[in-house]
């Protein structure tokens, strides 16, 4: 069998943490912030765990080395 690829945007997106989990940045931040509110903008720093449902298929098809 011949070595599986990482998907090079999947692995410029996500990161796997020391559990296992996938950890992504926030959505909802690259345009139209002039109409969100200035609560929606501050929670949307940084960056949060995926599902694990979401996870699981990105593991498997997107990071399957990771």
């Amino acid at each position: 069998m011949p070595k599986l690829k990482t998907k090079s945007g999947a692995k410029k997106r996500f990161k796997i943490s020391g559990t296992g989990k996938v950890i992504m940045a926030q959505a909802g931040k690259r345009h139209g912030m002039i109409k969100r509110t200035n609560k929606h903008i501050r929670n949307q720093r940084g960056t949060t765990v995926m599902f694990k449902g979401d996870a699981d298929n990105v593991k498997k098809f997107f990071l399957p080395n990771g």
